[in-house]
């Protein structure tokens, strides 16, 4: 099977710049969008059910903000929109699909960004994303979570990482929080297939010309059991074209 992520920052505005040609093109059996920041209605267009797709899309209360959804050519055996409640549901942050052999989860991550009162929210979803795992863990199928994490993991994932240490999606405390993650029996799908190659990123500000120079941060992710390790088969960001201050993120399974 083959998954793509992709933070869309407006699935509208993305649509406008070859959203819909770039899905053509990859041909994947699910994906996943973050920062959808659009109704319902602007979310499952005719076009993908006509592409084989069904849709499941969380949105957020507030119009216009946040927002994720997810497209899949397999019917899932159950689906929970706004998996974990309260603001995984509310700011429209989570959708959990239950296959026959696997569960897929598409969560967008709080940003610290903005001051220290969004920071200390980001700190409790990352605790919670824990206690929800633990429990999905229980259920004995591989987990593969996707979406945009706001973190950073490594030097390696970011390219001044001397410069942003002190800034929200590269401090020591996230760093850690994704490395006792991945401790946990979880893998960064990405980085088994390219341990050591830098200067591959998913995200850069669009300020300073930082996509041009290739100033960006890896934050997009598959984060899969660690059972997933011998199944995966290619995993790559795409680069073109720009359809967001995001770029796609792919990855390719053989599920036994």
């Amino acid at each position: 099977m083959k998954f793509l992520t992709l933070n869309c920052n407006g699935i509208r505005s993305a649509s406008s710049k070859g959203l819909l040609d770039l899905i053509r093109k990859e041909k994947p059996d699910v994906f996943a969008f973050q920062e959808t920041k659009a109704p319902l209605s602007e979310i499952q267009k005719p076009h993908w059910a006509e592409m084989g797709y069904e849709s499941y899309a969380c949105i957020a209360e507030k119009p216009g903000y946040s927002g994720v959804a997810v497209f899949t050519k397999e019917k899932p055996k159950s689906v929970e929109v706004g998996y974990g409640g309260g603001i995984f549901l509310s700011e429209g942050r989570s959708v959990l699909l239950e296959y026959s052999n696997f569960i897929f989860w598409n969560i967008y991550f709080p940003s610290g960004t903005s001051g220290e009162e969004r920071q200390k929210i980001k700190y409790e979803f990352l605790n919670e994303v824990d206690e929800l795992v633990k429990k999905l863990k229980k259920k004995k199928k591989p987990l593969l979570i996707c979406g945009d994490v706001n973190i950073a993991h490594k030097e390696i994932d970011i390219h001044n990482p001397k410069g942003n240490e002190k800034n929200s999606g590269f401090l020591p405390e996230e760093r850690a929080w994704m490395t006792r993650f991945l401790e946990s029996g979880m893998i960064d799908c990405f980085r088994e297939i390219h341990p050591d190659k830098k200067d591959l990123y998913s995200w850069w500000t669009y300020r300073f010309q930082a996509r041009k120079n290739n100033k960006g941060w890896r934050i997009d992710y598959f984060l899969g059991s660690k059972s997933l390790l011998p199944m995966i088969k290619k995993a790559n960001i795409v680069n073109e074209p720009a359809l967001s201050d995001h770029a796609p993120v792919t990855l390719e399974i053989q599920f036994t």
